[in-house]
């Protein structure tokens, strides 16, 4: 009982985010989360010796990444995972850290640099210097509270939302020419297969971050962090 007591407000946000999942006031951060999908993407490239040529994003939750070099098969499983692992961070670090500010500024950063230098088309270039530049505007100008319950909310919801979509995109429509399927054609076995192991990884990741990352409490408190 205490344990819920000290987690309340996480449960809560939970409750709040399955019970507006379908409705039009999620659909920004499901968005945001396909851009971190496709940066995610985009990183790997670059970390693996490859370039990012174009990041694009469209009004029905799909997105492409175009990239040069790098390697393929790490390239195709980051999507997911990396974005994943960017809602992790968001989340944990908003919980853990102080810095909720700057964190919230260093992701607006990161968008408008990204939508600046790839994103193409209309949607993205839009979508991507909106949400940047409220970030930036809200780490500049909102107080700690307000960006430490932002930054969770977007990590919550990306952590929700991935193996969501591995589900929806390579479980129940295996015949889609989604990331599992191509990670298939580069490798071996089926896309239900990678997106079955995807799913696993992305479940034990999110254990974990709620294990291990979240403390005694998660609540937030105007106090010193730990």
């Amino acid at each position: 009982m205490q344990t819920l007591k000290n987690h309340c407000q996480l449960v809560l946000m939970t409750v709040l985010v399955f019970a507006l999942w379908r409705t039009p006031v999620v659909l920004p951060l499901k968005i945001l989360i396909v851009f971190f999908h496709e940066i995610a993407h985009g990183l790997a490239a670059v970390f693996t010796g490859g370039q990012i040529e174009s990041i694009n994003l469209q009004a029905n939750q799909g997105g492409l990444t175009m990239t040069r070099g790098g390697s393929p098969v790490v390239i195709t499983s980051a999507g997911y995972l990396g974005s994943l692992l960017i809602g992790v961070v968001l989340f944990v670090g908003a919980v853990r850290s102080r810095f909720d500010r700057a964190m919230m500024a260093a992701l607006g950063i990161l968008l408008l640099g990204i939508t600046l230098l790839y994103t193409r088309e209309t949607y993205g270039v839009v979508f991507g210097a909106i949400a940047g530049a409220v970030m930036v505007l809200s780490a500049w100008k909102l107080p700690e509270l307000v960006n430490d319950l932002a930054l969770r909310v977007i990590g919550l919801a990306s952590m929700i939302y991935v193996p969501y979509d591995i589900v929806s995109d390579t479980l129940l429509r295996a015949d889609r020419q989604s990331d599992a399927y191509h990670l298939a054609q580069l490798t071996f076995g089926s896309g239900k297969m990678w997106g079955g192991i995807w799913l696993v990884v992305s479940l034990l990741v999110i254990a974990a971050c709620l294990r291990f990352g979240l403390g005694r409490g998660s609540n937030f408190t105007p106090r010193p962090k730990p």
